[in-house]
């Protein structure tokens, strides 16, 4: 896993200790996940690699050991700052409006929000080249705490403001986000390759966020509006 800064901020606050992570056989036998797997299936889940990828990470390494009990549950969690690790259904959903119809893997993926990092291992196992931003150092190195252990190769954590994308890695096949904005920012649009496809929640309603699904095509954007959701608001800046 590679590890790369982008911009400079203020240190956040500190846990005294990293998160443990859970140890019992429930929570690390396979069973669990296939099970919340078989849930997702039977809530209209299709798409073959998405199902494999959530059957192989063991979401329970990136909560804290208070929340194990709920990692399998389709809850979203408290990760600290403020943050949450987003409920499987809406992590899923996302990632098969990002595949669907796609020949696998992806070439280079930029996410917007690592957070905890558990979704950096799914994409991981999608695409070609994960990028994945945070502006939150403190949630930046807890992160690359969660990922270092399982070694993944293809994953590249980066610290900086997302809100401008990150022209270093661009062209992009494709942008996930797990914050929403009064809209797209446009720098992100500009960073998709002819082909590439964007998913991110917006606030295009006050108080009201909705999944947004652009393509980039020879002949400009296309957008699709689709579901309500609830994500974190979009910020800019580092902490």
């Amino acid at each position: 896993m590679a590890l790369r800064g982008a911009g400079e901020g203020g240190t956040a606050p500190r846990r005294p200790h990293p998160p443990e992570h859970a140890s019992g056989v429930g929570l690390d036998s396979a069973a669990v996940r296939h099970a919340m797997v078989q849930r997702l299936a039977q809530q209209g889940l299709r798409h073959e690699a998405v199902l494999h990828a959530l059957a192989a990470v063991e979401r329970h390494r990136f909560v804290d050991t208070a929340l194990v009990a709920q990692a399998y549950e389709d809850t979203a969690l408290p990760i600290g700052w403020g943050q949450t690790i987003s409920k499987p259904s809406v992590v899923a959903r996302m990632l098969e409006l990002l595949c669907e119809g796609r020949a696998l893997p992806l070439g280079r993926v930029l996410e917007i929000g690592t957070g905890c990092g558990y979704q950096a291992a799914l994409l991981a196992r999608l695409c070609q080249e994960v990028y994945s931003m945070e502006r939150l150092r403190a949630l930046h190195e807890r992160a690359r705490e969660n990922l270092r252990p399982l070694r993944i190769p293809n994953v590249h954590l980066i610290f900086g403001d997302g809100t401008a994308g990150f022209p270093a890695g661009a062209p992009y096949a494709g942008i996930i986000a797990a914050a929403g904005g009064d809209d797209i920012p446009s720098a992100w649009l500009q960073q998709l390759t002819v082909g590439a496809r964007l998913v991110a929640p917006a606030e295009l309603e006050p108080g009201r966020q909705h999944l947004v699904v652009v393509e980039r095509t020879e002949r400009g954007y296309e957008r699709r509006v689709l579901e309500s959701v609830w994500f974190v608001p979009l910020k800019s800046g580092t902490a």
